[in-house]
């Protein structure tokens, strides 16, 4: 008889196990490659939680980390689960227009998650502006090149409960108060195996190849952590390097042979764009190309399997799945190798009803949705009325609602949002979906829902039929509701724009497209600078703050 050990229930011990793999993680910048053997990266992470243990961080303890991704920001963070503490991964600026907002905001998380200890890289170290009452600062360089040495003294494995936290998310966004995501660690190991087994991934076969941020949930636990507990082979690049020269990434697919990759919806454009222009590459063993994190657009992920057909890469291998950080990462999951299928319904039927009528693909006045996949093992999906709570019928658009193993357990010292999260005991998604055969479909978030004459417009429909308009830079386009002519609700859509001439045309142009895609003309359109419009640390575009930007006079019209 042969005894199966049951798998790790805290993160040490999941990555001690990966370890034994043989995996390797190679660290890419630009031209420069560092392949780093798992166990390698492990001892010296062993070394850095020693030098941790020495400054009294343990369980209990939280830690902010604040870098580009690099070596040393991957073993600092295993270093301090390997502690027994809790990692706060920092967001970076997104711009340089937004270094003020960067600086208040750091400061925020680092005071709302209660920090023991603050690890900076050199470079931005300085941006974190020291107050008497701040936590200690270290420098994450000269915290690694000295772990080991005497000061630091050895490694001892603390006891870890397994619904101790082992992250602490910040959502997205830029309020003054952003709420900490609870993911103890039991919690994030169910969703990682629940990816695992949604994803078929093999250890032995596999290659994920990511360039995420790591302060982001998909870049940190989609890829990161899903490769350090299971040991297998990552590729791992900096969110920087690849908006410099998209074409990196297509060629770090192809030069270490990637099986599986993730991005938003706006990276496969750019893909796309760079594939035309390559020669020589090999993706034919590529066969996850995740969409996620933003709407996906049907014709962007269709322009890029088309870009990428020459270079052997599958059809089949390009799908849109669903995930938020309140689940750790992935929420539901297609089968592998599908591709992307779409679900079209008769758009007003589901503006005026909230109804999910199908029609013919090509029928007039259809809108396709993407179908997301089935929930991962672990967690179950309904769909609610957002106002009575009561549980609707397949095809009936409402709230999404989750339960399950990966479920997180709150906001960070937020009891009041904690309250609101839940329903029943299911997670309120906060978006607008509806099931078909079991799978999920999107429409939208409730909060950004603009109803205009009755209808439920969705602002994704607009910014995806006006970022096709020739002047206007695709994936910058937001539209949102406002209070019109006699007290009813407007629509207003703002759009960065590179045109220094014919901005009339532009805006002609765009009208046009609205009332072709809705029916609906805009009350006003205000084209803006590029660079301008507002983003989370993760990319994505802010509805209510540019809402409030264009209440305030606030945008940069060109």
């Amino acid at each position: 008889m042969t005894l199966v050990q049951a798998p790790a229930s805290t993160l040490p011990g999941r990555i001690e196990a990966g370890t034994s793999r043989g995996g390797t993680i190679t660290f890419v910048n630009g031209g420069g490659r560092d392949p780093v053997p798992w166990a390698q990266l492990h001892e010296e992470a062993r070394a850095g939680a020693a030098a941790l243990q020495a400054r009294g961080i343990g369980p209990g303890c939280h830690v902010s980390l604040l870098g580009p991704t690099t070596r040393a920001l991957v073993t600092a963070v295993q270093a301090t689960w390997l502690a027994g503490a809790t990692a706060v991964v920092l967001p970076l600026p997104m711009r340089l227009g937004s270094v003020e907002e960067f600086v208040a905001q750091t400061r925020v998380r680092i005071r709302g998650a209660d920090s023991a200890l603050v690890v900076a890289d050199g470079d931005l170290a300085a941006f974190i502006e020291r107050r008497p009452d701040d936590p200690p600062l270290a420098i994450l360089g000269d915290l690694m090149a000295g772990a080991g040495g005497a000061t630091s003294g050895r490694y001892e494995p603390p006891v870890i409960d397994p619904n101790q936290l082992a992250v602490l998310q910040f959502t997205s966004g830029s309020t003054s108060d952003p709420k900490g995501v609870m993911l103890p660690h039991r919690v994030l190991l169910a969703n990682l195996d629940g990816v695992a087994a949604a994803a078929e991934l093999d250890p032995d076969e596999d290659v994920l190849v990511s360039w995420l941020p790591l302060y982001h949930d998909m870049g940190l636990i989609g890829l990161l952590t899903l490769s350090m507990i299971s040991g297998t082979d990552l590729v791992l690049g900096a969110p920087q390097d690849f908006m410099a020269a998209p074409a990196r990434w297509m060629q770090w697919m192809s030069d270490f042979r990637g099986t599986a990759t993730a991005g938003p919806n706006f990276s496969y454009a750019l893909a796309a764009r760079a594939l035309r222009r390559l020669d020589g590459l090999d993706l034919s063993r590529w066969r996850v190309a995740l969409n996620g994190a933003e709407p996906v657009d049907a014709t962007t992920f269709t322009d890029f399997v088309q870009a990428a057909g020459r270079h052997g890469f599958r059809p089949g291998a390009a799908f849109p799945a669903f995930g938020m950080a309140e689940v750790a990462i992935a929420g539901s999951f297609p089968p592998p190798m599908r591709g992307l299928v779409v679900d079209t319904v008769d758009r007003r039927v589901l503006e005026t009803d909230r109804y999910a009528a199908p029609v013919p693909e090509d029928a007039p006045g259809g809108t396709a949705l993407a179908r997301l996949g089935r929930p991962i093992p672990g967690l179950e999906m309904r769909i609610c009325d957002p106002q009575s709570g009561q549980v609707m019928a397949e095809r009936e658009v409402g709230e999404l609602e989750i339960r399950g193993t990966s479920v997180t357990t709150g906001y960070y010292r937020h009891p009041e949002a904690t309250e609101a999260l839940f329903h029943d005991g299911w997670l309120r998604s906060g978006d607008l979906a509806y099931l078909v055969e079991g799978e999920l479909v999107i429409c939208g978030r409730i909060k950004d829902l603009i109803i205009v004459g009755g209808r439920n417009v969705f602002p994704e429909d607009v910014e995806r039929a006006v970022a096709g308009v020739d002047g206007v830079r695709p994936g910058n386009v937001i539209a949102f509701g406002v209070e019109g002519r006699k007290g009813r609700e407007a629509l207003v859509v703002v759009a960065e724009t590179k045109a220094t001439h014919g901005v009339d045309g532009v805006r002609a142009a765009v009208g046009t497209k609205v009332r072709e895609a809705i029916g609906l003309p805009p009350e006003e359109i205000v084209l803006v600078t590029p660079g301008t419009l507002p983003k989370t640390s993760s990319g994505k575009l802010q509805r209510s703050l540019c809402r409030d930007r264009y209440l305030d006079a606030a945008l940069s019209p060109v």
